[in-house]
C-alpha cells in the first residue's frame, strides 16, 4: 500500500473485526484516537465538526470501525465516516431489553445526571444516515431503537478541541433497558460477561438459548422469533426499567434533519 497508509488500515489497527459476523466481540474494538473511516483504512481527521452532516453519538458497536465497514459495504455505500471522540456528560451505556437478530445483547443509552463516558461521535451524511437508521429499526413501527435529539442543556458533548455542541442524535431503545437490581439502569459490562450472568440467574433463558455464551449466540443468529421470546421473557422477568431518555423520542424519526416531517433538528 503507497501513501504510508499499510499502517492504518483497520486490519493493522485491530479495528476490522465486526460483532455482525462474531457476536461475542460485541461492542467491537474502538479506535485510540479520533479518524476518518473510509473503506479499509482510518486516516487522520483534518477537523473535527461537519456542518453538512448529522452527528449521531455511538454507545455500542457503532462505535467499532469494523461494524460500520460491514454496515456501509452491505448497502454498497462507499464514502468516508468521520469519528469523534467526544467527552459526554449526563449519560451512560446501558444494556437493551431486547435480543439481537445478530446474536448479541446491545449496549443503549441510559440518562445519568454527572456521568462523563468517552464516546463517538460519528458525523453521518443523507445515505450514511439512512443505513444506520435502518440497522437499528428506526423506520419500522416496531423497531427496537428510536432515533432522539438530545440538546446540550439535557447532554454535554464536547470534543477534543473544546468545541462544545448544541446537541447530538442517539438510539434510544423502545423496549426500555435492562435495570441493576432495582430501579437504576446496569452498565454493560461486555457480552461474554452479561450473557453468562443472564443465562445463570434466569432458567427461562437457559431453556431458549442454551447454558453458554456461545450457544446462546449461535442459537439467536439462527431464529428471529426465538430472540423475540427472549425479549418477552426478560420483560416478563421483570428484569426491564426505562432508560430516563424516552422523552426526547419523537413519533416520527425518518427524513431529512430538518424538514418538516422528520420533526428533527436541522444539520449542523
Amino acid at each position: 500500500m503507497v501513501d504510508g497508509r499499510a499502517d492504518r488500515t483497520l486490519e493493522a489497527l485491530g479495528l476490522a473485526a465486526a460483532p455482525a459476523t462474531d457476536p461475542l466481540l460485541y461492542p467491537g474494538a474502538w479506535p485510540a484516537h479520533s479518524g476518518l473511516l473510509d473503506g479499509d483504512l482510518l486516516l487522520p481527521l483534518d477537523r473535527l465538526t461537519h456542518e453538512d452532516r448529522t452527528p449521531v453519538l455511538a454507545v455500542g458497536s457503532n462505535a467499532c470501525p469494523g461494524q460500520l465497514r460491514h454496515k456501509m459495504r452491505e448497502t454498497g455505500i462507499t464514502s468516508p465516516v468521520p469519528m469523534v471522540r467526544a467527552r459526554v456528560t449526563g449519560l451512560d451505556v446501558g444494556v437493551s431489553a431486547h435480543v439481537s437478530r445478530l446474536g448479541y445483547v446491545s449496549a443503549s443509552p441510559v440518562a445519568s445526571p454527572g456521568a462523563v463516558r468517552e464516546l463517538f461521535l460519528t458525523w453521518l451524511d443523507a445515505e450514511q444516515l439512512a443505513v444506520i437508521d435502518a440497522s437499528e429499526g428506526v423506520p419500522l413501527p416496531y423497531g427496537n431503537y428510536r432515533r432522539a435529539w438530545l440538546p446540550q442543556q439535557d447532554v454535554r458533548t464536547e470534543l477534543e478541541d473544546g468545541t462544545l455542541l448544541p446537541g447530538v442524535h442517539v438510539y434510544v431503545n423502545r423496549r426500555g433497558v435492562l435495570h441493576d437490581g432495582g430501579d437504576a439502569p446496569r452498565r454493560h459490562p461486555g457480552q461474554h460477561a452479561l450473557i453468562s450472568e443472564l443465562l445463570a440467574s434466569v432458567p427461562r433463558l437457559r431453556q431458549l438459548f442454551g447454558v453458554t455464551p456461545e450457544e446462546f449466540c449461535a442459537r439467536a443468529r439462527a431464529d428471529a422469533g426465538l430472540c423475540e421470546l427472549g425479549t418477552r421473557v426478560l420483560a416478563e422477568e421483570k428484569l426491564v426499567t426505562t432508560s430516563g431518555l424516552e422523552r426526547f423520542v419523537r413519533d416520527q424519526q425518518t427524513g431529512s434533519p430538518g424538514t418538516g416531517s422528520s420533526l428533527l433538528p436541522p444539520l449542523m
